[in-house]
């Protein structure tokens, strides 16, 4: 969880901004909530020097990179930077292709703790899963070989298996997490022509592309979802929440569907110019706790129709998903990508479906509460005047609202603890045999955790069989 300048901001990067981003993090309680890393991504560097080793951009960062890294972690977060597996990187700055060991010991001198590794310029060594392999294992070596535990972000957007199929997947043998489509832009479901790939079948899209809206990136990932595990996780690219581009019901959905999914929660957007409302979608401990359960499952699509009403694109989806979570409980999502506001049903043999197939799962005979995660929002008068307190004033208004801090109390050991403010507001039952049922807006999503009530079953542990 952190944040990252790229989506908002581009190459408008300097040293002040990562230092007031930092302060931001802090004063507007997202660091307490978990987002502790800040992460710097392209156009910092001014070539190399005499020995090969890259410079930086003194003009924009004048205190050096150290000195920047020493402020961040200072305020009690890391730090992470970017390259590309390339001759240069994606705005043609110096990149990282047989430079690896290098550069590797640059961002272990200026004490880095995230390298995002992109896949631009790479001089033709892809195509085949081997070349996109050994390309990106180089770095990862060479990282290693460092001795500081640098956290390894493959961005090669899906390219050459990197996150499909388990017998030809490699990201995860090298990686922490993976790019598995094309760049994301702020945009629910609008289609456009450089997002070309959009066919969920073909995993070796010849152009992931950018401008990919958060339905193309979900639904390419929905038969990958399962790749993700403790250590390493698909990744579908930054948060767009708060750029402007989506309503708020949509980035309510696309901040659910991410937590959901065990992406990585990156924030893009200017924290400097933060909205109450995006704040208050972002500090959701509830569903933040989805993201960060002890288990690491990442939900699965267990329904999909596409013949719900089209929204202004001709989209009409309706999506149902689930996930095991820490504890026996479950994560319900139920997403209405059409273009009106809907009733979702799910019943409990759809949900646990995983468990046991047509109804044959012991869950289904069970009492289930539900929870739901979105019921307890930090109001947005709340959240203004967050953003606009000084250092005495936060401190009481975060003692008021008695919200999450994290760097007090894990999710962990929150959950353990079944710490309320983690569980979202009770709403009902769900009776043994019977079925979820909400209304939700139209690009929109509702999300419930469900707990048993009775004593629980068994739970099967499913493994795919590729021998």
């Amino acid at each position: 969880m952190g944040w990252n300048n790229w989506n908002a901001l581009g190459c408008d990067v300097s040293e002040s901004l990562l230092l007031d981003t930092s302060k931001t993090l802090v004063n507007s309680g997202l660091r307490d909530v978990g987002y502790n890393y800040v992460v710097l991504d392209d156009c910092w560097s001014d070539g190399r020097d005499e020995k090969d080793f890259l410079k930086v951009d003194m003009k924009k960062f004048p205190s050096g990179m150290k000195a920047v890294a020493d402020e961040i972690h200072r305020q009690g977060m890391l730090f992470g930077m970017y390259s590309s597996a390339g001759e240069m990187t994606c705005a043609r700055y110096a990149g990282s292709l047989d430079y690896e060991t290098n550069d590797a010991i640059s961002f272990a001198s200026w004490d880095v703790d995230y390298l995002k590794y992109d896949n631009c310029y790479h001089m033709g060594r892809f195509g085949t899963p081997k070349l996109s392999f050994d390309r990106y294992k180089v770095m990862a070596d060479a990282l290693n070989a460092t001795g500081r535990p640098i956290l390894y972000s493959l961005c090669n957007w899906g390219e050459d298996y990197s996150h499909t199929a388990r017998l030809q997947s490699w990201g995860m043998s090298i990686a922490n997490s993976w790019r598995m489509s094309g760049d994301i832009y702020d945009s629910f479901s609008r289609p456009d022509d450089l997002c070309p790939c959009s066919n969920a079948a073909d995993p070796h899209c010849i152009a992931p592309g950018s401008h990919c809206s958060v339905m193309n990136i979900v639904n390419k990932v929905a038969v990958y979802a399962d790749r993700g595990q403790p250590g390493g996780w698909n990744d579908l690219d930054m948060l767009e929440v708060g750029n402007g581009g989506m309503t708020d019901d949509e980035y309510k959905a696309h901040f659910s569907l991410w937590a959901g999914l065990k992406s990585p929660l990156l924030m893009g957007n200017d924290l400097r110019t933060l909205s109450a409302s995006a704040l208050t979608i972002l500090n959701n401990p509830a569903v933040i706790a989805i993201s960060q359960d002890p288990e690491g499952r990442s939900i699965s699509r267990i329904r999909r129709e596409t013949n719900a009403a089209p929204d202004k694109y001709g989209i009409g989806e309706i999506q149902v998903w689930s996930g095991y979570l820490y504890g026996g409980d479950q994560v319900v999502l139920l997403l209405n990508a059409g273009g009106k506001d809907t009733k979702i049903s799910a019943s409990l043999a759809e949900i646990f479906l995983h468990e046991g197939p047509e109804g044959s799962a012991p869950q289904v005979q069970e009492e289930w509460d539900v929870y739901d995660l979105w019921a307890n929002r930090m109001e947005t008068n709340l959240a203004q005047k967050i953003l606009d307190a000084d250092a005495a004033e936060l401190e009481k208004l975060f003692k008021e609202a008695n919200w999450y801090n994290s760097t007090e109390i894990s999710y962990k050991d929150g959950l353990k603890k079944n710490d309320l403010r983690l569980l979202g507001k009770k709403m009902g039952k769900i009776a043994p045999g019977g079925s979820l049922t909400a209304k939700v807006n139209k690009h929109s999503a509702e999300m419930y955790r469900l707990r048993s009530i009775g004593t629980g079953g068994k739970r099967k542990v499913h493994s795919k069989d590729e021998l």
